[in-house]
């Protein structure tokens, strides 16, 4: 994990932490050392000793160093002790005979149970949500709406929010103005009017592999059929592969999730955004970029989208708020280029308009900077946890593990060995009371039955560790 780059504004704390992460990193320190004590870098860096505790206090909340007593802080975490590379994949075009929907079903049922520890969950759990500041923006919008928020939106949506969509979109060089957002009931929902506005029943569509199930499913149930590219772990898809493509099937749309995505958790480098998106659109095929999961990065910048580089409109971007504040609010957006007025037509005969308190609930979140505020705070405690679990994993999982090492979001793919069906793996947590998603959802090939989606999205307690714990030995007791 690349450690975030400080500027001078930020905590002096902030900066002598990350110092001492990146060489810790870069194994300049290693496990097992000790790292100086508090009142020589005190006296080193002429600040305070609760200054540098609290910069021990940061690293020691992330996992990296351990406190001993009468001793000191030492280093505790390896990159190089427990990550081995997911190699990119390469999906063969061969359908499933397992009853997939069956699995997907039985994952989701299992969201009713109590007690459960839920590593196959995709959102970020309650605990590290501003439920607080939430419960009163929506106490607010209901007070300011006409009739109390019972009234239709206009079609397009609410303005306020869509006007907070059109200016947060300034960090990563979108230009968008509230004229092009149409609101969505999630970012699913975006997805599927974007789907059924460009493509039709018979049509193909190309994807990477493994993707999130549900456009998958949604894709099938629409009469598409669906083309599943080769994707790097690091990288995503390849341009090179997308160009064979187009030039071996008649692709009518490709869909790809270019930050932090899902399952995967890469992140396209900005470069190959910019020539994926003047490649499809000089052969004229649309892109649907989701872009869900942007706002949760781990360096300093939040990465740029397809649609920062899109002169055409060509680009139908998509996200929502979903996997940062508030999923069950289900409020998301589009901004679909030149096919604004089919997505607004398609949401007029779906569902009129979206829910109103909701999105101006979401819309005075966004406007008074608490989203920002609330977000600095969900990455410094998502970047900890992945740390934390990779530790974990690396302790408890049987030697030979291969995981994806994100830059962002709070999804991690693991393989296993080729022995395990992580289905049954699945089945066999269940006993135990945790969940994960079995790799065979994310592909309508008979692929990735040894692999597994884990989340993150929680807050560190010594529950999930011995969770972690109990699913490594499992796992173990499989092979």
């Amino acid at each position: 994990m690349a450690p975030t780059t400080r500027s001078k504004n930020d905590h002096i704390y902030l900066r002598i932490a990350d110092t001492i992460e990146q060489q810790i990193m870069s194994q300049v320190l290693k496990i097992g050392d000790k790292l100086p004590s508090v009142r020589l870098l005190s006296k080193h860096h002429n600040i305070s000793v609760s200054t540098v505790l609290q910069a021990y206090y940061h690293l020691e909340g992330k996992g990296l160093v351990e406190s001993r007593p009468q001793s000191g802080y030492y280093v505790r975490f390896n990159p190089s002790r427990f990550l081995q590379k997911i190699e990119k994949s390469n999906p063969q075009q061969i359908l499933k005979s397992k009853n997939v929907e069956a699995i997907i079903g039985e994952v989701y049922d299992d969201f009713s149970l109590q007690g459960v520890t839920r590593f196959s969950l995709s959102v970020p759990a309650p605990e590290i949500l501003p439920l607080a500041r939430l419960n009163k923006a929506m106490i607010q919008a209901l007070r300011d709406l006409p009739a109390n928020g019972t009234q239709y939106e206009q079609v397009q949506g609410n303005d306020l929010l869509c006007r907070q969509v059109a200016r947060w979109s300034m960090q990563w060089d979108g230009k968008l103005k509230a004229a092009d957002i149409v609101t969505t009931a999630g970012c699913m929902n975006a997805i599927s009017y974007c789907l059924m506005a460009i493509t039709k029943p018979g049509d193909t569509i190309a994807v990477e592999s493994p993707v999130y199930f549900g456009t998958l499913r949604f894709a099938q149930s629409i009469g598409l059929k669906v083309l599943e590219l080769p994707t790097d772990p690091d990288t995503g898809v390849d341009p090179d592969d997308v160009k064979k493509a187009l030039q071996q099937h008649n692709i009518k749309a490709c869909f790809f999730v270019t930050n932090f995505s899902n399952p995967l958790g890469y992140c396209m480098p900005d470069e190959q955004k910019q020539t994926l998106v003047r490649l499809l659109s000089h052969h004229g095929v649309p892109l649907i970029e989701d872009d869900l999961y942007g706002d949760v990065y781990f360096g300093k910048t939040r990465p740029k989208s397809c649609k920062s580089f899109d002169e055409e409109g060509n680009v139908l971007w998509c996200s929502s708020i979903s996997k940062t504040l508030a999923p069950g609010y289900r409020v998301g957006w589009v901004a679909p280029g030149k096919y604004l007025e089919k997505i607004k037509r398609l949401k007029l005969y779906h569902s009129i308009t979206s829910p109103t308190a909701q999105q101006a609930a979401i819309g005075s979140f966004l406007a008074t900077g608490r989203y920002e505020h609330h977000l600095r705070k969900l990455r410094q405690t998502l970047h900890a946890n992945s740390l934390l679990f990779t530790q974990a994993i690396g302790e408890y999982f049987p030697a030979g593990i291969k995981m994806t090492n994100p830059k962002g979001g709070f999804i991690l793919w693991m393989e296993l060995d080729e022995k395990i069906d992580t289905y049954k793996l699945y089945q066999e947590a269940m006993l135990n009371k945790i969940s994960i998603a079995p790799g065979t959802m994310f592909s309508l090939q008979d692929r990735y039955r040894n692999c597994m989606r884990l989340s993150y999205g929680m807050q560190w307690t010594p529950e999930v560790e011995r969770a972690i714990k109990k699913l490594g030995t499992i796992v173990k007791s499989m092979m």
